[in-house]
């Protein structure tokens, strides 16, 4: 048997020990006796986590397999070197596996579900209704399709790019079905999603690359220097990000910090604690030791290394399919339908101070705040370290959009749009109409191509190739071709308030983080062409622009009195049952909210007016030096037409002259 081979199998039998540790300790190895309600039998009490760790495993090896492909491993302009393209054909297998353990997870939780053996439920009855019928199953089915789509889009990817897209595919697959655990349960659900994903999401970069990148060395294959200094700079951000989504994570779950150690669910959490600082203990002296080692022609100690911390990081998953499977402590919380829909109790009448007092952490967009700001602000700190100069105009109008972003997110504001119309409207129109026009002409994506390096190697892409790649994509110039740019702008809007999505995206986390970022990314695109100072595959000439602009901002009047003229009231099973009985009626507050929608396009139009202005203006002044450092290399005006009459009349005078 391979080094490799014998790691894996090491790896894999230290995350199985530690889930029958995990269940043991947790009380889920045993059976429940509940009064008139049958046991599943020891086969689905055992099966269920097995198969469950079977598909975390599956799903963060083939993270791992094309993350190494995408990134981790160098490539010639973008197209997959041998070795990367064996990983990402070996991620098709670890995606099948994926899929399949995520349909034996269906089949076992069925069966718990309803009380019964595994053959008592091979049905088609009892699996196609848990799978279609049910939040879980769905989630598991979504995996399933998922896993499949990845396993035979793999087999004829050959680029970079192509490499990435699965990743990104791979990343959202993962989301789905521990999101519907105690997540979707937990008092505070909204931070417990927004702190799991996240979780999730580095945990799986962390660990997937980690446990490929400790078999390539096993394997001795080559290029591991480069690819394991990647993985170091990347780890380090995974780290930083799994250690505190975790920490807000039991924030969600724990009514005190005493349920730590008096509780069998906080015990499990101590566990995973004491093996993410031991894992932080031993990235530290990968980046101190073994890196350099390893720069030095000397992998020995890398590969041990690593291959231990693999192991470790594989037993850590282990106890964390037995977290899931612990119950949560129990504490007590209003008999509230408004705290259950929102995480928070129904706020007090609206007034003005409340909007600037009552502040709501929100954990995905904090973060998405935090990362832009610290970005930026490193980029312009290296411009200037090395000597260049950044318009500190665009400096300011970044950071305004952020600090416009974290009001509208973090503020009284963000409470209040979901319990009332209006100010949701309030919200749309700031996150999609105001905060993109100051993001989009604080230029960071010509920041960060003059901040970032170029690649070391020839050929390969860094971050700063990868925005170029993405930049000049097919994607990249149908999305912001000007009709498609509004058309996304605009038809989106009718799309969601006059169809059953808005009131989905209300009842759903996760659905209206999704609601809320299409409001950010689709305003961003759109402003990004009419007043973007970084560069685009489509650019438009100013009276473009203008002529976009005023075709656009009539639709928003249009769809403010299709509101306001709408007799019946939108998402009604969602403000119902909040049970708000103070202000207006929620016909009255929809009315509202077109009216807002009908005058807040003024607000935007205005600022973009000026800004079309002052870069026309600017243009201008642009062309006029070009033109005068081109007439001064070349004796001429610099104008080709204006020199040409000049030598026509030249000529004509010197005929006159009888020269």
């Amino acid at each position: 048997m391979s080094k490799a081979a014998r790691l894996t199998l090491a790896g894999a039998a230290a995350a199985v020990v530690a889930l029958v540790i995990g269940m043991i300790a947790g009380g889920r190895a045993f059976p429940r006796i509940i009064p008139g309600l049958p046991d599943s039998g020891a086969v689905v009490r055992w099966g269920l986590p097995l198969s469950k760790l079977l598909m975390d495993m599956a799903g963060v090896a083939t993270v791992g397999l094309l993350l190494m492909a995408a990134a981790l491993l160098p490539n010639d302009k973008g197209v997959l070197g041998r070795t990367a393209t064996q990983y990402v054909k070996a991620g098709s297998w670890a995606s099948l596996a994926w899929a399949g353990s995520a349909f034996v997870a269906i089949v076992f939780s069925t069966a718990e579900s309803i009380g019964r053996t595994v053959p008592q439920i091979l049905d088609r009855t009892f699996l196609t209704s848990y799978a279609t019928q049910t939040t879980q199953g769905v989630a598991l089915t979504l995996v399933v399709l998922f896993g499949v789509a990845i396993a035979l889009f793999s087999r004829g990817a050959i680029t970079a790019g192509a490499a990435a897209g699965l990743l990104v595919f791979a990343l959202v697959t993962l989301l789905p079905a521990p999101l519907t655990g105690h997540t979707s349960s937990s008092p505070n659900h909204d931070l417990a999603t927004s702190a799991v994903s996240l979780h999730l999401l580095a945990l799986a970069l962390w660990v997937g690359g980690l446990a490929v990148l400790a078999v390539h060395a096993v394997r001795k294959q080559p290029q591991l220097d480069v690819a394991a200094r990647r993985f170091s700079d990347m780890a380090v951000w995974c780290y930083a990000g799994v250690g505190l989504s975790g920490v807000f994570s039991l924030i969600a779950r724990l009514g005190a910090v005493s349920d730590l150690w008096t509780t069998q669910y906080g015990l499990l959490a101590v566990v995973k604690i004491v093996a993410f600082v031991l894992l932080g203990y031993v990235g530290y002296w990968h980046r101190q030791r073994t890196l350099a080692d390893l720069g030095k022609g000397r992998p020995r100690a890398f590969t041990r290394l690593a291959g231990g911390e693999m192991v470790l990081m594989l037993a850590t998953v282990g106890v964390a399919v037995a977290l899931s499977r612990t119950p949560p402590p129990e504490f007590s919380v209003p008999a509230d339908r408004a705290f259950e829909l929102l995480g928070f109790p129904l706020p007090a009448e609206i007034t003005l101070g409340n909007v600037f007092t009552m502040w709501w952490f929100d954990l995905f967009f904090a973060t998405v705040a935090a990362v832009l700001a610290g970005l930026y602000g490193f980029g312009v700190r290296r411009l200037r370290k090395r000597g260049d100069k950044w318009p500190w105009a665009r400096t300011a109008s970044w950071y305004v959009g952020i600090a416009l972003l974290v009001f509208a997110t973090q503020s009284g504001l963000a409470r209040y749009a979901k319990v009332m119309f209006d100010i949701h409207m309030i919200e749309h129109m700031t996150l999609s109409m105001v905060v993109p026009i100051f993001l989009v002409m604080g230029g960071p994506v010509t920041l960060a191509l003059r901040a970032l390096k170029p690649a070391t190697r020839r050929g390969d892409r860094g971050p700063r190739e990868w925005i170029t790649t993405i930049l000049h994509s097919r994607f990249t110039k149908v999305v912001t071709h000007p009709v498609v740019a509004t058309a996304i702008f605009i038809a989106s809007t009718y799309a969601l308030y006059f169809t059953p999505l808005f009131e989905s995206a209300m009842e759903e986390h996760l659905g209206h983080i999704w609601m809320t970022l299409h409001f950010l990314l689709s305003g961003c695109l759109f402003f990004w062409v009419i007043v973007g100072v970084d560069p685009a595959p489509n650019r438009l000439p100013y009276v473009g622009r203008l002529l976009m602009l005023f075709v656009t901002m009539p639709f928003h009047a249009f769809f403010g009195v299709a509101l306001m003229m709408t007799g019946t009231v939108i998402a009604s099973g969602w403000y119902e049952q909040l049970g708000r009985t103070w202000g207006a009626t929620l016909l009255q507050t929809q009315q509202d909210g077109g009216a807002i929608a009908w005058g807040f396009g003024e607000i935007p139009t205005l600022i973009v007016l000026l800004a079309i202005a002052i870069q026309w203006y600017q243009d201008d002044e642009r062309q006029a030096r070009r033109t005068d450092r081109k007439a001064d290399r070349s004796g001429g005006s610099g104008d080709s037409e204006l020199d040409s009459y000049n030598d026509y009349l030249a000529r004509l005078n010197r005929a006159d002259k009888g020269e």
